[in-house]
C-alpha cells in the first residue's frame, strides 16, 4: 500500500492532471439541453382538459383590441372578426396550427459554442424580467437600475457555466429617450456576452435601428439572418384576453426582420388570471395559442417560443409571489403543456420575493428552478438574479444563483442506471479484497467530475476549517467574485473598428473598455 515506485506515482500524478483538465462538455456533470420531463404535476387526463379548455375559451371569447394589421392577418388565416370586435379562433384554425408549427428551434450565440436547441424536454436556464431596481447587497439599498447595471450582468452571466442566456434583466433607467433605451440595452447586453439575447422594444419603429446594430455586429443582414443571435421577448397580451396593440406591432415587425419571438403571456393569478392554478394555466395557454396562430399567419413557421408565464398572487395583500410553491406548481404545469403541444416554450422561475440574497431568496430560488428543470421547461426565465418579485435585481444573487442552478440541473439530470453505475464488481472487490470503503478507489476518482456538481460559492468547509478562514461571508464572496470580472475587458467585447462604427451611428453613453 505504500509503494512509491515511480510507475505508480506517475499513474497517480497523470490521474490527477486528468481529474484537473477542463472536462469536454459531454462529459461535464450538467451542462446546456440535458433533458428533464420526469416530474408532471398534471395527469394525461388533466392535461387534455386544460387543452379542451383553452380550445373552448378561443372559440367562444376570444381576443380584444387586435390592431387593424393583426386583423388582417388573423382572419386571413381563418380567424373571425366579431360584432364586438374580438377575434375569435375556431378549434379546427388552433389545431392546424399546432401541426405546422416549428417542433423545435434553435436560439444562436455569438458564439456557435452557445447555441440552445429547443426541443422536447430540453431544458436551458438564463435571466430575464425589467427590474427597475439593482440590489447593492452589501449596502442592503435598492437604486434605480443603470445601462452600465445591465452591461455588468451581461459580463457576469457569460462567465458563468449554469446562465445559458441573457435576456435582459433590468431597465436602463438613467436613459430618458424610449428609443435610446431600446438600442443601448441591445448593445450593453450583446457587449457583454456571446451567449444568446433576449431584449424587448418599446414602439414598433424602435425595431429598425436596433436591427441595423445587429446587422453591422453580425457582418451583414444576410449573416443576421443566418444566425439570429438576439430574440423578443414580446408581451403581445394584456390578460384576461386581449391583445396588447403596440406590443402586436413590435411583434410583426420583429417576424419580419427574422428576429425570433416569445409570446410572454403574464397573467396574474387572482387579479388578471383566474385564481385557481389550472384556471391560469388554461388562461396562458389560450392566450399563447392565438399568439402562435398570430406569429403563423404573419409568416409561416416563423421561430416563436410558448411563452406562458402566469404569476401567483398573495391574496391577503395583492403581492406578487414569485418565490412561492404555488408559482413552482404554475409554472411546472405550463412546462407540461409545453410538452403535450410539442413546442418549444418557456416560463418563469427562480424568482425571490425576498429583497436581499439571504436565506428566504434560497429556498424560493430553489423550489421553482428545480421543479422547472425536472417539468422539462425549454428555457427558464427569471432563474437568477431577481429579487422583490420582479422589482430589483442583484449581481451577487446572480454568481450565488449559478451554484442553485447547478444542483437543480444534477437533478435534472436525474439517476444513471447501467452495468458500471450498479458497481456490483466495485462491492465486491471492496468488501472481499479491499479496504472496506470507496475512498481512492479507481471507480470513485474516475467519476467524481462526471457525476458530481461541485459549488463556486457554496462553502462545504467543516466548522474548524470555517473558522480557520476568519469565517468567510457567503455574500461577501460573491462580491469579489464579481469584482474580479468586471475588472477585466470582457471577452465579449466588440471590435475596436465596429464598436466605433456603431458609436458614429448610436448614442451609446457605456464607455470604451
Amino acid at each position: 500500500m505504500n509503494d512509491q515506485s515511480p510507475s505508480r506515482s506517475g499513474g497517480r500524478a497523470a490521474r490527477r492532471a486528468a481529474r484537473a483538465a477542463p472536462l469536454a462538455d459531454h462529459l461535464r456533470p450538467v451542462r446546456p439541453g440535458l433533458s428533464g420531463g420526469r416530474y408532471n404535476p398534471l395527469t394525461d387526463a388533466d392535461v387534455l382538459r386544460i387543452h379542451k379548455a383553452a380550445l373552448e375559451a378561443l372559440e367562444t371569447i376570444g381576443l380584444a383590441d387586435a390592431p387593424d394589421s393583426g386583423i388582417a392577418y388573423l382572419t386571413g388565416a381563418g380567424a373571425i372578426l366579431g360584432d364586438d370586435g374580438r377575434i375569435r379562433f375556431p378549434r379546427a384554425l388552433v389545431e392546424d396550427t399546432i401541426a405546422r408549427a416549428n417542433r423545435s428551434l434553435t436560439l444562436h450565440g455569438r458564439d456557435p459554442a452557445h447555441d440552445l436547441e429547443l426541443s422536447g424536454s430540453r431544458v436551458h436556464y438564463g435571466t430575464a424580467g425589467a427590474a427597475v431596481h439593482l440590489v447593492e447587497a452589501n449596502g442592503r439599498e435598492y437604486r434605480e437600475s443603470t445601462v452600465q447595471d445591465l452591461h455588468d450582468a451581461a459580463r457576469i452571466c457569460d462567465v458563468l457555466d449554469n446562465l445559458h442566456f441573457v435576456q435582459r434583466p433590468m431597465v436602463c433607467r438613467d436613459i430618458v429617450d424610449n428609443l435610446e433605451m431600446d438600442y443601448n440595452s441591445v448593445y450593453a447586453c450583446v457587449s457583454g456576452t456571446t451567449k444568446h439575447v433576449g431584449t424587448s422594444f418599446y414602439e414598433p419603429h424602435h425595431v429598425a435601428p436596433a436591427m441595423e446594430m445587429l446587422h453591422m455586429i453580425a457582418g451583414g443582414e444576410d449573416k443576421w439572418r443566418e444566425r439570429p443571435f438576439v430574440s423578443n421577448s414580446n408581451c403581445f397580451v394584456v390578460p384576461p384576453m386581449k391583445f396588447a396593440t403596440e406590443s402586436c406591432l413590435v411583434m410583426e415587425e420583429c417576424i419580419k426582420y427574422g428576429m425570433p419571438v416569445l409570446l410572454l403571456s403574464a397573467g396574474m393569478s387572482g387579479a388578471t388570471a383566474p385564481s385557481t392554478i389550472a384556471g391560469a394555466i388554461v388562461q396562458a395557454v389560450a392566450e399563447c395559442l392565438a399568439g402562435l396562430v398570430y406569429v403563423n399567419a404573419v409568416k409561416p413557421g416563423a421561430p416563436a417560443i410558448f411563452g406562458t408565464w402566469p404569476f401567483g398572487l398573495d391574496l391577503r395583500t395583492g403581492a406578487m409571489t414569485g418565490g412561492s410553491g404555488e408559482q413552482a406548481l404554475l409554472t411546472a404545469g405550463c412546462a407540461q403543456m409545453h410538452r403535450f403541444y410539442d413546442l418549444p416554450g418557456g416560463a418563469a422561475a427562480g424568482i425571490a420575493d425576498s429583497k436581499l440574497p439571504d436565506m428566504q431568496a434560497g429556498w424560493e430560488q430553489m423550489c421553482s428552478n428545480v421543479m422547472a428543470g425536472l417539468s422539462g421547461l425549454n428555457m427558464v426565465y427569471e432563474a437568477a438574479g431577481m429579487h422583490a418579485s420582479l422589482l430589483g435585481f442583484c449581481h451577487e444573487s446572480l454568481i450565488m444563483g449559478d451554484d442553485i442552478i447547478g444542483q437543480a440541473l444534477r437533478c435534472v439530470r436525474g439517476i444513471e442506471v447501467n452495468d458500471e453505475t450498479l458497481a456490483l464488481d466495485q462491492i465486491a472487490d471492496v468488501t472481499m479484497n479491499g479496504p472496506g470503503h470507496y475512498l481512492g478507489t479507481e471507480q470513485t476518482l474516475s467519476r467524481m467530475q462526471t457525476d458530481c456538481v461541485y459549488p463556486s460559492m457554496g462553502d462545504r468547509t467543516s466548522p474548524k476549517e470555517w473558522a480557520e478562514l476568519d469565517k468567510p461571508d457567503l455574500v461577501e464572496k460573491a462580491t469579489r467574485r464579481k469584482e474580479e470580472v468586471l475588472a477585466t475587458r470582457p471577452a465579449a467585447s466588440l471590435d475596436l473598428t465596429l464598436d466605433a462604427a456603431i458609436r458614429a451611428k448610436f448614442n451609446i453613453p457605456l464607455p470604451v473598455f
